[in-house]
């Protein structure tokens, strides 16, 4: 019988079903776009519409079985992973009552009353799960506890969108810690919920059980069955939130490991140990990885790969990416000291960013013009990654001898060659990039028992497609344009903090 695992990948955007084989070759793919909801008066809000992000979910799995032509038989699990932070509310029959996406905004209040109530209690609450307010379970919560009291008499349990994705199929409820671990309400040591936080913050018990990534939660139930063909006999596994699940895919199982994810934002992401005492200064993330045992300090930069649709789109007069990256390749280092100022480097405390803009233009046309542009904004990409992975390794200790770079950036030569440069390390790029949905096939291929660990899948599964040796010379050179991003970045936003420019973006309560 031929194996073949699917895999449901719900992101910001769009929401996908794609089926592997064993090997961990893509056989078919369907995708749709979807919305959040924006609500009425509600300032910042971006809601999760699970009555219709169900419906494009069942048609997503039955268009990937027909286009792979395969029977829903030969499926022999399915698994599951998600948009971070976004989370779903349940009553006590299990119905769903209430849900957001990822960055909704709307418990500006509530964040800014927990920190003037509680002074030290983010602090505290970071030093355990590695999260802060900012996009943590809580405050959301609270914002559903002082604005819509009658669904939060009745809400009973929460779970993060992977798993409201696994309970539509299985009819059970769990969450997993790579996804649970960014609700704030978790332990990175023992892998399981903290639920001192809620009581904390007067809030009553949510909690679903925790089952690990990879570990089996039930079969496909009857009522799923009949809504998207798939076999009762398709076992329904643990997934995992998109970045930690998706460094897995990228054969980043191992301590040290360090992992660049050049999408819609770039995560850079380095594994390690669950133990790893966190700093008082909240500069980084922490999340658990879907390994066990194992942590991941995380650095993010923000809109990158929106950044740059918007430039390709304003700018680029119908040029596509690759053709816009040619024409970069005549511009030398540091491009005639064009600086952009986008995104910052990560600090999780007091997570704010500049007003979009690029410093240092010219009258010269030959100088700046939309090349110059183009690569500057792909050495601004790299130097923010650069100041990430300093602050991880002064963090915890953890040095990376190499990256692997995956998602749409790394499509890029130049943009590859650039990272190595400014970082002054070997940049690998894999064959698969879109990683998120391989490590979910790994998932599913453990629970299934083709595979024992995320190791040995990563091991059988990843190739590298080609590596690129950093310059030194340019890394050098690099490390003078990062000092004067570094007090450009500061000045500008001065400005934002005095009211005269508005922030790209900034976390709720800030």
């Amino acid at each position: 019988m031929n194996c073949y695992f699917l895999v449901i990948d719900a992101g910001t955007g769009s929401i996908r079903a794609i089926i592997f084989d064993e090997l961990g070759n893509q056989i078919s793919i369907a995708q749709y776009e979807w919305e959040h909801i924006a609500e009425a008066n509600v300032t910042g809000s971006m809601g999760f519409d699970f009555i219709k992000g169900w419906e494009l979910a069942k048609r997503c799995i039955r268009e990937s079985i027909a286009q792979a032509n395969i029977k829903a038989s030969e499926i022999v699990a399915v698994s599951a992973s998600s948009m971070r932070e976004g989370i779903v509310v349940y009553d006590g029959e299990k119905r769903e009552l209430w849900g957001v996406a990822n960055v909704d905004g709307r418990s500006g209040a509530e964040v800014a009353y927990l920190k003037n109530s509680y002074p030290t209690l983010e602090a505290e609450r970071y030093a355990i799960s590695g999260q802060t307010f900012a996009l943590s379970a809580a405050p959301r919560l609270l914002w559903l506890k002082n604005n819509r009291p009658s669904l939060y008499e009745k809400a009973r349990y929460f779970t993060m969108i992977s798993d409201w994705i696994l309970f539509k199929l299985s009819g059970e409820l769990a969450s997993e810690p790579s996804n649970a671990g960014t609700a704030g309400a978790f332990s990175l040591r023992s892998r399981d919920w903290d639920k001192s936080e809620f009581e904390q913050c007067g809030l009553k018990d949510l909690f679903v059980p925790i089952q690990e990534s990879g570990e089996v939660l039930g079969h496909i139930s009857a009522e799923a069955s009949s809504e998207t063909g798939l076999s009762r006999d398709t076992l329904v596994v643990m997934g995992g939130g998109d970045v930690q699940i998706g460094t897995a895919g990228l054969g980043a199982s191992s301590l040290g490991d360090a992992v660049i994810l050049g999408g819609s934002f770039w995560q850079q992401v380095v594994n390690i140990p669950s133990t790893a005492v966190l700093s008082d200064e909240m500069l980084l993330r922490v999340n658990p990885h879907v390994v066990r045992g194992m942590s991941q300090a995380e650095g993010i930069t923000f809109f990158t790969g929106l950044v740059m649709r918007w430039f390709r789109n304003s700018f680029g007069c119908g040029k596509s990416y690759s053709e816009l990256e040619a024409m970069a390749l005549s511009v030398p280092l540091g491009s005639y000291g064009i600086t952009p100022i986008f995104s910052d480097r990560m600090n999780y405390g007091e997570w704010i960013h500049a007003s979009p803009s690029f410093i240092g233009l010219g009258l010269d046309e030959s100088k700046y013009n939309v090349a110059s542009m183009f690569r500057a904004l792909e050495e601004n990409a790299c130097i923010v990654s650069a100041i990430n992975l300093e602050n991880i390794k002064a963090f915890c200790g953890v040095s990376p001898t190499s990256i692997t770079f995956a998602s749409g950036a790394s499509n890029g030569a130049l943009w590859s060659q650039i990272l190595a440069d400014v970082t002054g390390l070997a940049v690998n790029v894999p064959v698969v990039k879109e990683a998120t949905g391989l490590g979910v096939a790994m998932a599913c291929g453990i629970g299934a028992g083709v595979y024992k660990s995320f190791e040995e899948a990563g091991n059988n599964i990843v190739k590298m497609e080609r590596t690129y040796e950093p310059n030194m010379s340019n890394y050098v050179q690099y490390g003078d344009i990062k000092e004067r991003w570094l007090k450009v970045y500061s000045k500008q936003m001065e400005l934002v903090k005095e009211g005269v420019l508005e922030p790209m973006w900034k976390a709720p309560g800030i």
